[in-house]
C-alpha cells in the first residue's frame, strides 16, 4: 500500500491538502456526466441487456471474483452472457476478442483471467460501445453483456448497475481523488440497482459477499499438490493485497515473507528475488507469470459466494431484464 493509499483509509490529515485538485476532479467528473445526461454527448443503446459490474474506488473490490460467480448465475438462469473490458495497461487500436492464444501483456491480467475462467467470450477495448458492437458480432448467441469496470463510461447504456465496495476499508476518507479513493461521490450509491459489500458488512450495501478459498493450484506441472499448514512466502499485484493475504492465514497457510507490489503490476523474474518456494500468489498475478513460472509456485483459487438476499434482488432484476427484452 502506498504512502497515498494508507492515507485515505487512515484518514490521515495531510491528505485533505489535495483537495483543490478533488474539487476540480469533481467538476470535470460532473460537467462530463451532465453532457451524457442532457444528451450533449451521444451514448448507445445496445439490442440487448448491458448489465455493468463496477466501482466508486480506486482498488481492488472483488470485481473479478463476483463476475466469475455471475456469469454461472446468468447461465443458470437462462442467459448467455459475455464480457467487455478496457483492457488495463493494453494499448489497442482496435476491439480484440481474448483467445487461448493471448498473454496478459496482449490482453490484459483481468479479462485474460475472466476469459479463461468463465468461459464467456470476452472481448477488449477502451471504447465499451465500439467493444461490446464487436462482440456481438462475432459471438451472435450471447443475449447479455457484462460491461466490467464500466460505471464511469457513460457512452455506453446500461439496464442494470450493480457496485462493489470493499467490506472492511469501506469507501477511505469518502473524499474524490486524489485527496481519496473516490471515482464518485458516495451519493452515486442511491443511484445504483445494486450494492454489495464485499468480505464484510457496509451500511450502503443491499448485502454482502464472501470469498471462499477453493484450492491451491501449481503454476507448473511437474508440482505436487501444497500441503495445509505450509509455510508460505506470498507476492501480490492487487488492489488490495492486504485481503489476499487474511485469505491465504484463513487457509490456513503460515506466512514467512510478503512483497506486495501495484495493482496490475506487470511482473518479471527479477521480482521474485528474496522470496523461495513454496511461493503463494493469487489467480489474476499467475496469469501473468505463467511464462517463467518456477518449481513451487501455486495460486490461491477463491469464489464470490453472496449472500441469498442478493442473490433473490438478482434473480427479480434479472426477471424484469427478460420481460422486457422478450427472452
Amino acid at each position: 500500500m502506498t504512502a497515498l493509499e494508507r492515507g485515505w483509509y487512515q484518514k490521515h490529515r495531510w491528505c485533505y491538502l489535495l483537495a483543490p485538485f478533488s474539487l476540480l476532479f469533481w467538476l470535470l467528473a460532473t460537467v462530463r456526466r451532465g453532457l451524457f445526461r442532457f444528451k450533449l454527448k451521444a451514448s448507445y443503446r445496445l439490442p440487448v441487456p448491458v448489465v455493468v459490474v463496477g466501482n466508486i474506488s480506486v482498488g481492488g473490490t472483488g470485481k473479478t471474483p463476483f463476475t466469475l460467480w455471475f456469469c454461472q448465475f446468468l447461465r443458470e438462469q437462462g442467459f448467455t452472457p459475455g464480457i467487455i473490458s478496457r483492457g488495463y495497461g493494453v494499448k489497442l487500436s482496435a476491439p480484440l476478442l481474448v483467445s487461448a492464444a493471448h498473454s496478459a501483456a496482449d490482453v490484459g491480467d483481468e479479462p485474460l483471467l475472466l476469459a479463461e475462467r468463465s468461459g464467456c467470450p470476452v472481448v477488449v477495448s477502451p471504447n465499451r460501445v465500439a467493444a461490446a458492437q464487436y462482440l456481438l458480432q462475432q459471438c451472435p448467441q450471447v443475449n447479455l453483456i457484462i460491461s466490467d469496470d464500466g460505471l464511469q463510461h457513460y457512452a455506453l447504456q446500461r439496464d442494470l448497475e450493480i457496485v462493489l465496495i470493499d467490506g472492511q476499508r469501506g469507501l477511505g476518507n469518502g473524499w474524490l481523488l486524489p485527496t481519496g479513493p473516490l471515482r464518485e461521490l458516495p451519493s452515486r450509491l442511491k443511484q445504483v440497482d445494486l450494492v454489495i459489500a464485499n468480505s464484510g458488512q457496509h451500511p450502503l450495501a443491499d448485502g454482502c459477499m464472501a470469498l471462499q478459498a477453493l484450492q491451491v493450484v501449481p503454476l507448473t506441472t511437474a508440482d505436487i499438490p501444497l500441503g495445509a499448514g505450509a509455510t508460505v512466502d506470498i507476492i501480490a499485484g492487487i488492489g488490495n493485497p492486504q485481503r489476499f493475504e487474511r485469505s491465504v492465514r484463513a487457509a490456513g497457510y503460515q506466512i514467512k515473507k510478503q512483497h506486495f507490489l501495484a495493482d496490475h503490476y506487470a511482473f518479471s523474474l527479477a521480482d521474485f528475488r528474496g522470496l523461495t518456494p513454496p511461493l503463494l500468489m493469487t489467480e489474476k498475478d499467475a496469469v501473468k507469470c505463467r511464462g517463467f513460472a518456477q518449481p513451487g509456485w501455486y495460486y490461491l483459487a477463491v469464489q464470490a459466494q453472496p449472500e441469498p438476499v442478493l442473490i433473490s434482488k438478482l434473480t427479480e432484476k434479472l426477471n424484469l431484464l427478460r420481460s422486457h427484452y422478450g427472452y
